[in-house]
């Protein structure tokens, strides 16, 4: 029990520092794909903050396998941290500790109210979108056939993936695009479906709410007639009594003098 009072700590606080972390490591991978001519010590010093941040993530999954109270079954609840930190950090496999972002957000989420919920995966999608669209732009740029070439061309095709769309305009070329596809088609999918069930589920727990509240005042008004009803009959049950009483009692004769003789 201490133990797993331990993890729950942890996670707790290192949310928001592996948050943080996370957007160090969503800018440095940005700049370098969307800057591929900038100077050397620029994309040196976003490889640094990216080997940083997949460290923090390690040692993040290490403490929590090592406070774990069932290593095992916490490696078994956990195979996306797990690959995440295993991988080695190539292109544009390095996505991958994204994962770990979205599994912290997910955490959090799971005890949130529906409308934070679905801010939540909202913002999820938002960041698939976005680094699919990196991920697929730094793979098709330079492939013979690609027809991704710029961002806009990657962000309209991630869009259109994400939703199912798929207007063939723009489409991968090569076999790593094409996983990546299928990766950001499952995503999406999954996705927008919670944001869907989400909202739905919303609005259902507002319209019991309502159900609720108006049975809660029939049984009110109910209560109050039973009680109506009662009171009335107590009232004439005292009535009944009072007027039978009143019958039984001898009448009042007055006394009349007797004539003298």
């Amino acid at each position: 029990m201490k133990q797993r009072t331990a993890q729950i700590r942890w996670e707790q606080r290192l949310q928001t520092p592996l948050l943080s972390l996370s957007l160090v490591f969503a800018v440095a991978y940005m700049v370098q794909i969307v800057t591929p001519g900038a100077p050397d010590w620029v994309h040196t010093t976003c490889l640094t903050a990216e080997w940083f941040v997949w460290g923090a993530f390690a040692v993040d999954y290490v403490v929590r396998l090592a406070l774990a109270p069932a290593k095992w079954l916490f490696v078994r609840s956990h195979p996306l941290d797990l690959v995440a930190v295993a991988l080695p950090l190539v292109q544009p496999l390095r996505l991958l500790r994204l994962v770990s972002t979205l599994l912290l957000v997910g955490r959090r989420a799971r005890m949130a109210p529906q409308i934070r919920l679905t801010t939540h995966v909202g913002g999820s999608v938002v960041g698939l979108l976005m680094f699919g669209s990196l991920a697929v732009l730094q793979v098709e740029r330079d492939a013979p056939d690609g027809n991704i070439k710029t961002l806009g061309d990657a962000v309209w095709w991630s869009f259109t993936t994400m939703t199912t769309v798929g207007y063939g305009d723009h489409s991968p070329t090569t076999g790593l695009g094409r996983l990546l596809a299928v990766g950001l088609m499952i995503s999406g999918i999954a996705l927008l479906g919670v944001v869907t069930a989400n909202i739905a589920a919303w609005f259902i727990s507002r319209f019991e709410r309502d159900d609720a509240a108006e049975r809660r005042q029939t049984e009110l008004l109910e209560a109050l007639t039973v009680e109506v009803r009662e009171l009335r009959s107590e009232v004439a049950r005292l009535s009944g009594t009072e007027t039978t009483a009143a019958a039984l009692e001898p009448a009042q004769v007055p006394e009349v003098s007797s004539p003298r003789s």
